[in-house]
């Protein structure tokens, strides 16, 4: 640390502060001559004072409050024109400045602004008035500032009228890039837009939705708030409340409102990130209170007060929290550095700025190095008077640097190059020693196509009048026991996203995360938000999402529906699953017990026609219909075990088609060979001569095969080719998908099947008839048997079919299948195997003829019975009975009978016993 001591004449201060303005000079903060005038606005004080005098009249008053970091500002411009000066950029042509303090107040701005609009070379001052400016020159040709963009937007109205270029390093307020309202703004800064966007994604990729915002009641303060809010609404990032101070701290009401804002703070528990717009003196007296209170919580700084080194060097400052902001981009400020230490070195009779600093070094200078910052700000111009001048003066070289905010130093010095390379451009073939060479709407056009190199950059003015130059993301860290400000990202304005250094500074910005702002807790991927009554849509209960419904992101606002209906999810998803696809599997141990009553079905059958085949020529086969008819019968049922195997496993176009088809014409082949047999058996023993008539025409075997074998052919033949069985995914089960064969028509299903059951119908009905066979030999018995088997299965079928659902379905009509099939095929064979394997003395010819011919006999004795009636005269019963037959065409005929046990008679004349056992075989051999 480095301390010079000198001595300045009490009668200097005395002249300077004894009053506030005694002449349009004495209004002047800073200035220096030269051929071309640069002013410059700086609100190098935070407040004017307001007199309690009564009436108050229109007089400039003093101010208070001196700001280091804006005063810096001006030494930057006074370095800034001194460099350029110094250098060739200019060729000869020397910048000067008239520099004024707008103590923060539009209305002092103002007053600047109308000197700076008085026409040049004037006596008093004045400011013509003219229907046209264009060749009007004023005081000066372009102005530097203000510091505040509510002061800008006065200004800015009032340089318009000439259209005196206006460059601010610092208002950023968004307002100002409307060209039709401010045609002579510029600045070399971006706009709040830009800043408004970088906390919002700040915030959203923090995870925060729950904020606060405190900014300053004037047109800065609101136009921020204005274009956060607006940000924020699009991101879904909710304001829990909004505090606004009053612009002035003079205004009597501004610590009740500060009170307020902290009590706010302190009650919203939830709220854990507090945005703040403000000047860096109402952030000062927040943060005074706010550590008063022991408030902890994340502070979003603007680019005002977010590099300010008064604020974080309050004592206590890291009870806080954490602070986090965003700064104009820095550049190198080396040169101005090095300026800054030999700051003592300069005069300062054109610099009451500098003469008031020194001022206060001498009046503070015992002070800690916060306490003497806040020593500094509190002074007024007024108490400087009471300064007799016997103290030293004392300069500290290293306060001004430790102050430095390199962001504003660096957008002030841009903003003096952007208006002197202007004026290069103007004085190429000009000679600018004449100030009135070139006009300053002139100098506005130049402005708007100027290039500066900053950095090894090239940076200009947009459309809008804005530098799009990026941001400095800036974080608050302690080191070794002291509040540093560091830069931890760069904030890129035109993709919108945060530039890394390194992975330490990355891990910072992660560590933000850690804190939860939210007003109701993030909903987890399965959940979904629901809004409740609260006006905020960041206000909501967490919802499970709905079956088949899924949500895989954190705070969804709806969930979305599984794509289609092969995946399904359940309540409370993330995602979505595929569904199991089911079928009656090869492996499935009910589809193996089904396939193996399959293959022992085909085995027996193959056993009956070896049985069968190896005895041929017994009458147990021949009685049967021979072996032709057997090996039919026998394949039929083949056919229909072998339909069973199309039923399982995966269904396919083929096996829907194929599993119908081939059970219903391979039933029906079998039903129509059975109904043959019937009517033959019942042939050969009826005794009813009509019922022999009937039967006789009716009894066509192979037509009557073929016949209603086609019949089921066709049927079958018009189902699959007008509406074919296909393959159909059936989603009735919630998270299972069922493949199944889809029958495509039910009435031709139905149709199939009633005409199976029709013609088992008709075979029943003849069987029934001759259920009275010869024992041994009755097939027709068993053959009705095994029709009621067939009835009763698919009977129950159809209720059970129809109310079964699942990969088993298919399971259900395999057993009917299997049940009518084993019992016609058991029905209609297994006696007869057993009588051949078994009873092998009742299968021979003799046997048989001895059973035909007993049955035969008794057969005829009770056709010969004619009628019973009963005698009205008599109480007793008669039986009348006819005569005996005396030809063999009588008893045909039905009209007579044989006597039994006599013997037959032809032509009259009774047979003899050979004669009988001729009539026997014949009708054997008919059987």
């Amino acid at each position: 640390m480095a301390f010079v001591i000198f001595l300045i004449p009490c009668l200097v201060l005395s002249i300077d502060f004894a009053v506030s303005c005694q002449n349009a000079d004495d209004f002047v903060g800073a200035s220096s001559p030269g051929d071309i005038i640069i002013g410059g606005l700086f609100a190098v004080h935070s407040e004017m004072l307001h007199p309690e005098e009564d009436p108050i009249k229109p007089v400039i008053q003093n101010c208070a409050g001196f700001e280091i970091q804006v005063f810096l500002q001006t030494l930057a411009m006074i370095h800034a024109i001194e460099t350029i000066n110094n250098s060739t950029l200019l060729s000869g042509v020397t910048l000067g400045y008239e520099i004024y303090d707008t103590c923060a107040e539009v209305t002092k701005a103002m007053a600047s602004a109308l000197r700076f609009l008085s026409k040049l070379n004037s006596s008093e001052d004045a400011v013509e008035f003219k229907c046209n400016y264009s060749d009007y020159i004023p005081r000066v040709k372009a102005v530097t500032g203000a510091s505040y963009s509510e002061v800008s937007m006065a200004v800015s109205r009032l340089l318009a009228l000439q259209l005196i270029p206006q460059v601010s390093p610092a208002s950023s307020a968004e307002i100002l890039s409307d060209k039709i309202r401010f045609p002579s703004f510029f600045r070399t800064i971006p706009s709040d837009f830009h800043q408004t966007r970088a906390m919002t994604r700040l915030i959203c990729e923090s995870g925060w939705n729950w904020i606060g915002v405190i900014a300053t009641d004037d047109d800065n303060g609101r136009f921020a708030l204005e274009s956060f809010g607006v940000q924020a609404m699009a991101n879904n990032v909710c304001i829990a409340f909004k505090e606004m101070l009053p612009a002035y701290l003079s205004d009597s009401t501004f610590h009740t409102k500060v009170d307020n804002a902290i009590e706010k703070i302190v009650k919203e528990t939830r709220v854990n990130v507090i945005v703040v717009f403000m000047r860096q003196f109402h952030v000062l007296k927040l943060f005074k209170k706010a550590i008063e209170r022991n408030v902890n919580k994340i502070w979003i700084a603007s680019d005002n007060w977010s590099a300010a080194v008064k604020i974080s060097t309050i004592p206590n400052i890291r009870q806080l929290g954490t602070v986090v902001g965003f700064g104009f981009k820095s550049g190198d400020v080396s040169s101005f550095q090095e300026f800054l230490r030999n700051l003592h070195e300069k005069p300062t009779e054109n610099n009451k700025f500098l003469r008031e600093y020194i001022m206060l070094l001498s009046i503070c200078a015992h002070l800690e190095y916060h306490d003497f910052q806040t020593c500094i700000a509190n002074q007024s111009q007024d108490d400087l008077l009471e300064n007799d001048g016997s103290k030293p003066q004392i300069w500290r070289d290293d306060f001004l640097n430790a102050n430095v905010e390199p962001g504003f130093i660096h957008s002030t010095i841009l903003a003096v190059y952007a208006i002197a390379h202007a004026i290069k451009g103007q004085c190429k073939d000009r000679d600018c020693k004449d100030p009135s060479a070139f006009t300053p709407w002139e100098l506005l056009e130049e402005l708007k196509k100027v290039i500066v190199i900053d950095d090894d950059k090239e940076v200009k003015f947009d459309s809008n009048g804005d530098m799009s130059t990026s941001y400095d993301v800036l974080l608050w860290k302690e080191i070794d026991g002291h509040m540093e400000i560091i830069t931890m990202a760069e904030y890129d304005a035109e993709k919108g996203g945060f530039i890394f250094e390194d992975e330490e500074k990355k891990k910072d910005f992660l560590a933000l995360k850690k804190v939860q702002s939210t007003c109701s807790q993030h909903c987890r991927p399965g959940q979904v938000k629901k809004v409740t009554e609260s006006p905020h849509t960041c206000c909501y209960e967490c919802i499970y999402c709905p079956e088949n419904h899924y949500s895989n992101q954190t705070d969804m606002d709806y969930c979305y529906r599984c794509n289609n209906k092969t995946y399904w999810a359940p309540i409370n998803s993330s995602t979505c699953y595929r569904k199991t696809i089911y079928f009656l599997a090869w492996t499935d141990w009910f589809a193996i017990f089904l396939l193996l009553l399959s293959a022992f079905g085909v085995v027996l059958v193959l056993s009956v026609c070896v049985i069968f085949t190896k005895n041929l020529d017994t009458p147990v086969v021949k009685a049967s219909g021979g072996l032709t008819v057997c090996y039919i019968i026998l394949f039929s049922h083949f056919l229909i075990f072998l339909s069973t195997v199309f039923f399982i496993d995966v269904p396919t176009e083929f096996k829907c088609k194929t599993r119908q088809a081939l059970f219903g014409i391979s039933f029906t082949l079998c039903i129509s060979c059975i109904l043959i047999k019937s009517l033959k058996i019942l042939l050969a023993f009826s005794f009813d001569p009509k019922l022999q008539n009937f039967l006789k025409c009716m009894y066509k075997p192979i037509p009557t095969v073929v016949t209603c074998t086609g019949i089921q052919v066709i049927i079958c033949t018009f189902w699959l080719i007008f509406n074919t069985p296909f393959v159909n995914q059936n989603f009735s089960i919630p998270r299972a998908i069922i493949l199944e064969c889809n029958e495509g028509s039910i009435v031709a299903f139905g149709i199939m099947l009633g005409y199976i059951a029709a013609l088992a119908f008709i075979c029943f009905i003849f069987a029934f008839k001759g259920r009275k066979l010869p024992e041994n030999y009755n097939e027709a018995k068993f053959i009705t048997f095994g029709m009621l088997i067939y009835f009763i299965a698919w009977i129950v079928f159809i209720p059970v079919y129809a109310t079964t659902f699942g990969k088993y379905l298919p399971a259900v009509e395999i057993i009917v299948v299997l049940i009518s099939n084993y019992g016609i095929l058991c029905c209609t064979f297994l006696p007869k195997c057993y009588i051949i394997i078994y009873k092998q003395e009742t299968n021979t010819k003799s046997a048989f003829l001895k059973m035909v011919y007993t049955y035969s006999s008794k057969s005829a004795g009770s056709v010969a019975v004619s009628q019973v009636s009963l005698d009205s005269k008599s109480s007793s019963l008669q039986a009348t009975i006819t005569e005996p037959c005396k030809t063999e065409n009588d008893s045909v005929n039905g009209n007579c009978h044989f006597p039994v046990p006599r013997q037959p008679l032809i032509k009259g004349k009774v047979l003899p016993k050979s004669a009988t056992r001729s009539m026997v075989r014949k009708r054997v051999s008919s059987i």
